[in-house]
């Protein structure tokens, strides 16, 4: 077994913000988590980095419990547990390519890479890893010079430099226009399908879940209630998810180019709000 969640509990007071998620994944898989806001999606995520701490229950990964690990071992977890997040966690000033070396951290000295001193080795990954991702053009700008697209892509690009063994992303296209989002989520995909590696990612639109994913976990006040295929998600299941009534319309939170077209400005904006 590649992953397995057990009876994963995060309390807050006496509000289960993550209660009893269960879930096994056996071999490399796309996995989109989907839910209301305060479901619980990005709570179980910082778990599973061991950003947040959990309050009871086991988080095995090739049959080792990283919930139990401490120290050097928790910060050798978080290098092979790579994290994206929805605000890119970049920084502004630095060029594009020193953003994506800040991916060694865990493997190489603080005081090293705070003067900026990268071994040449790393600096070629990196230049290769932006070149696979398309924007190796951007490598001596500055990160506050690119699109928000482009600026997620370095955030992804710092998460392969890591060579992780999993990847987590969460909400990585909320904060994108529909054509940033989808370069996005195709690069996502191809680096699951290139690379074999295990990509849960925390997603809020309906039509990029189905699209992208191999298996769709829904979490609703902190608990799973659906795990299946994207076919199996309908609407009937995606208002259960949610908690909507009969006028919950999935296609205004769309992320299609081609269907925001066709429903016009108003839906576009109301999908832009969302």
């Amino acid at each position: 077994m590649l992953l397995e969640a057990r009876q994963v509990t995060r309390m807050f007071g006496q509000k289960a913000a993550v209660d009893q998620v269960s879930f096994a994944v056996e071999k490399p898989a796309f996995i989109g988590i989907i839910g209301r806001s305060g479901a619980g999606k990005s709570t179980f995520l910082r778990m599973m980095n061991r950003l947040t701490e959990a309050t009871s229950g086991e988080l095995l990964f090739e049959g080792r419990n990283i919930l139990s690990l401490q120290g050097k071992s928790m910060r050798d977890w978080q290098g092979q547990c790579a994290m994206i997040f929805q605000q890119f966690n970049l920084v502004p000033r630095a060029d594009v390519v020193s953003n994506v070396l800040h991916g060694t951290l865990a493997r190489r000295g603080t005081l090293s890479t705070m003067f900026g001193f990268w071994p040449d080795d790393d600096t070629l990954k990196a230049l290769a890893i932006l070149d696979r991702l398309g924007i190796a053009e951007q490598a001596a700008k500055r990160a506050e010079a690119l699109s928000g697209g482009q600026q997620q892509r370095v955030a992804i690009a710092r998460a392969l430099m890591q060579d992780p063994k999993i990847i987590l992303a969460d909400e990585p296209i909320a904060s994108l226009d529909p054509m940033n989002a989808q370069l996005v989520m195709d690069t996502l995909r191809r680096i699951h399908d290139e690379d074999r590696r295990l990509v849960i990612a925390n997603l809020h639109t309906l039509d990029t879940a189905r699209r992208y994913c191999d298996r769709v976990i829904g979490m609703r006040d902190g608990r799973v209630v659906f795990d299946g295929s994207p076919d199996q998600l309908t609407t009937g299941v995606a208002r259960d998810i949610y908690g909507a009534d009969a006028s919950f319309n999935e296609s205004a939170t769309s992320t299609s180019i081609e269907g925001l077209g066709r429903q016009g400005d108003d839906a576009y904006a109301l999908a832009m709000l969302n």
